[in-house]
């Protein structure tokens, strides 16, 4: 039987509150933390992986050239909006459903089928969800487009979040064994935080090294030609 850390301390007051709001208002509360994050995700994943800073005018404001140089732009705010308007919500809903197909049902053989239909049926809505979110806020302007990106993208997306499942286990046989009870929530909000953090910085890298091969082979390209030119003439 698992053992859970009892609570030794005074839960912070800001701590405290987020819990009330957690219980009164679940979809709001997570909507708003899926928001912040998202936002913070895609900040900091911009400035760690070096993508270089929007580009603003020289008579911009203080606050414009700032908010360039801390890689906070428009899409840092269409992440945050995809946080609160898409992510959270089809979370909520989709283990929320599962939750209730499983409620009161105990053994292995349960464990086992709750896994199977988080993999086999959440983990691909959350991952089409999420590609095809992203195609528009990169700028995608058809449905062809979207469809091209959720194909390209979905089997990367897919293994990203079988290995969550396998940290998931881990993580919470840490919080069953050193965690106190009312502090689950922040800790699995932060695990999940630092895991998505890790992975868009893994792809902007991915980027990044992609537009510098492309702009390699442009320059290796105009180089032959004005060399064959020369040749030829």
């Amino acid at each position: 039987m698992s053992s859970v850390v009892p609570s030794k301390a005074p839960v912070h007051p800001l701590l405290a509150q987020y819990l009330v709001q957690l219980a009164a208002h679940p979809l709001r509360t997570k909507s708003l933390t899926s928001a912040t994050f998202s936002f913070m995700q895609e900040v900091i994943g911009s400035n760690v992986a070096g993508l270089p800073a929007p580009k603003v005018s020289k008579d911009a404001s203080t606050l414009s050239k700032a908010l360039a140089s801390a890689r906070i732009d428009s899409k840092a705010l269409k992440m945050a909006l995809y946080g609160f308007c898409v992510s959270a919500p089809l979370g909520h809903f989709l283990v929320g459903t599962l939750q209730k197909a499983f409620a009161g049902k105990v053994g292995l053989k349960y464990r086992i089928g709750q896994l199977l239909a988080s993999n086999l049926f959440i983990a691909p809505i959350q991952a089409s969800a999420f590609l095809s979110s992203m195609a528009i806020i990169n700028g995608a302007k058809s449905l062809e487009e979207v469809i091209r990106t959720v194909k390209g993208g979905f089997f990367s997306v897919i293994r990203v979040s079988y290995r969550l499942q396998i940290i998931s286990p881990m993580s919470m046989a840490i919080a069953q064994q050193f965690i106190p009870v009312e502090l689950w929530v922040p800790f699995f909000n932060v695990i999940q935080f630092t895991l998505g953090t890790i992975f868009n910085i893994k792809v902007k890298k991915m980027r990044l090294a992609a537009l510098k091969k492309e702009a390699e082979e442009r320059e290796r390209e105009k180089t032959r030609s004005a060399t064959a030119a020369a040749v030829s003439e």
